[in-house]
């Protein structure tokens, strides 16, 4: 059955736990061979979890945001490379819909793609030389109009997804201009390769490598937006990265308590969950997850709830939310290993991977030094209004 198909939130994700179970048995065996688990993206394929988040305009089903944060926080407790990789595509999927970013018609091809042909898309920003785009750096790929057409080349980093990839929205800076656009370019188009350079220690199988474009030739409509210099408009679908890491966390939890619950060693009477220090350890862990929820789902549905001149005044807000969540995940990490000692650092104790995998959350956007500072002036300005 079709998510789609289930008409209750809560029934929604009760399917969607079942379907992404047995991806916790495969995730060990991806990381270590740096493998992209394809048979995962197949099973939320399947059962139409990509389609999820297209507007109802364009035949979806409009998924909310508070949905959405829910739906990952269950993939990444499966596993955190699964859900990190789809999250770009669900969220993506979810603003260009929302905020009619693209020409209707364009958008309209892909969500018809997505809704039957199981396409999937990410953003290719990231380059060499610019480092993270949310820092303002003017990419290096370039785009060249000839004859109606554009014509693209460079090279994009950290591309989420691309063993699947099927749509790449290439941003390039349009020569002989100070303009900088998306262009969307098809995974058949002759000038785009990938290349496997995605060595990370953390979020192994998220198949993050590198595109080469060289001489990828688009229709002039495939520039689908001309991006704008300045502050972004705030993005409430980013809260999919929180999400992840939310999720991850929750698998070491378990995987803590569950070990304390049965660990007895002969130096004591019972397991080891009923000493004092490892029941502080296990209240902190709760607490802290507890306290990443509630905040995580309370802003989703603010956002859910808000038109968009409020949504633009949560900009400092959805980047606390990443940042606490994140840092909170890390640290709940950290705990469930000093609950389960020098055995959490095996290769066959999932810890040192959940550990790994947690660490990259620093490095989604956005950073933790800009929403310091973005919750600093918000603060200043509160006080001199």
């Amino acid at each position: 059955m079709k998510l789609s198909q289930i008409p209750n939130i809560e029934e929604r994700l009760h399917k969607l736990e079942i379907v992404v179970n047995p991806f916790s048995s495969r995730a060990g065996k991806h990381d270590k061979e740096k493998s992209f688990p394809i048979q995962n993206i197949k099973d939320l394929i399947e059962i139409g979890y990509t389609a999820l988040s297209i507007p109802r305009k364009y035949g979806g089903q409009g998924m909310s945001l508070y949905e959405l944060v829910r739906a990952q926080e269950t993939i990444g407790k499966s596993d955190g490379s699964t859900a990190l990789s789809i999250g770009w595509h669900m969220g993506i999927t979810k603003h260009l819909g929302e905020n009619d970013i693209w020409e209707q018609d364009t958008y309209q091809d892909f969500a018809n793609d997505v809704l039957h042909h199981g396409a999937l898309i990410n953003n290719a920003a990231s380059e060499p030389a610019t480092g993270s785009p949310t820092r303002g750096g003017r990419p290096e790929t370039t785009a060249v109009e000839m004859n109606e057409k554009w014509k693209i080349n460079g090279r994009k980093t950290y591309t989420t997804l691309s063993p699947v990839l099927t749509h790449f929205v290439v941003s390039a800076g349009i020569e002989g201009t100070e303009k900088i656009a998306n262009f969307l370019i098809k995974r058949e188009n002759k000038g785009l390769t990938i290349e496997e350079t995605w060595d990370s220690v953390g979020m192994r199988a998220t198949g993050s490598h590198d595109i080469v474009l060289n001489d990828a030739v688009v229709d002039k409509h495939d520039l689908v937006q001309v991006l704008q210099p300045g502050n972004k408009s705030a993005q409430g679908w980013l809260l999919h990265i929180p999400a992840c890491y939310l999720g991850i966390a929750r698998a070491a939890q378990e995987h803590a308590v569950q070990f304390a619950a049965s660990y007895s060693p002969n130096s004591i009477t019972g397991t080891i969950s009923e000493l004092p220090n490892i029941k502080q350890k296990i209240g902190e862990m709760e607490l802290k997850v507890v306290q990443s929820q509630h905040f995580l789902y309370s802003v989703a549905r603010q956002w859910d709830n808000s038109d968009q001149s409020e949504r633009e005044t949560m900009k400092a807000l959805l980047g606390a939310v990443k940042q606490s969540v994140v840092n909170q995940s890390l640290e709940v990490v950290d705990i469930a290993m000093r609950i389960e000692g020098a055995r959490s650092l095996s290769e066959q104790n999932p810890l040192q991977r959940y550990y790994r995998d947690t660490r990259a959350g620093l490095h989604n956007p956005p950073m933790d030094d800009m929403t310091i500072m973005h919750l600093a002036q918000e603060s200043i300005n509160k006080l001199i209004k």
